[in-house]
């Protein structure tokens, strides 16, 4: 697969504000998934969770996954906006804190750099100007409340029975 960014292959973030490798890409779900699956409570947190599920190149495809801002469903109001905003920050947060990177059995080098930049990303998004294009959002009744026991991380997509390791696990 060809791309605008040098010939080089991979997925792209917000709009094709963040573009990453393949592996960047890999490190990237698997940090966040890791964050999310600690603090994901509401609706509309497991369904934040499941959109990051959805970033699994091991189910997805390499080279095929990332999503824009623009087709996150914020919520009706003002201050469904806010809370959800403030989860995902909370969430990448958490994530440049290192929770639980002793477990993934390497030293992810350019995590942090990813996660500045996507918090980056979402500080600076207006909803009130998105125009979605896509379902990019998993609709509720596809998103499940469920953890790989083995690896202690949500697998929120009915559809998709295993978590982001389990696929690493297999690869």
């Amino acid at each position: 697969m060809s791309s605008p960014y040098g010939g080089r292959v991979g997925n792209v973030f917000g709009d094709g504000d963040l573009y990453m490798s393949n592996g960047g890409t890999k490190v990237f779900v698997e940090v966040l998934m890791l964050a999310v699956s600690a603090s994901a409570s509401r609706e509309w947190e497991f369904r934040f969770a499941a959109l990051i599920a959805a970033q699994d190149q091991a189910v997805f495809g390499r080279g095929a996954v990332g999503f824009d801002l623009e087709d996150l469903d914020r919520g009706d109001t003002s201050a469904e906006h806010a809370r959800n905003k403030d989860f995902v920050l909370d969430t990448v947060d958490l994530a440049l804190g290192r929770r639980r990177w002793d477990e993934l059995g390497y030293d992810p080098p350019f995590a942090r750099d990813y996660l500045r930049r996507f918090r980056r990303l979402v500080e600076g998004f207006d909803p009130s100007t998105a125009v979605p294009r896509s379902r990019g959002f998993p609709a509720t009744e596809d998103v499940v409340a469920v953890s790989c026991a083995r690896h202690r991380v949500l697998s929120p997509l009915s559809y998709y029975k295993a978590c982001v390791f389990c696929g690493r696990d297999q690869e």
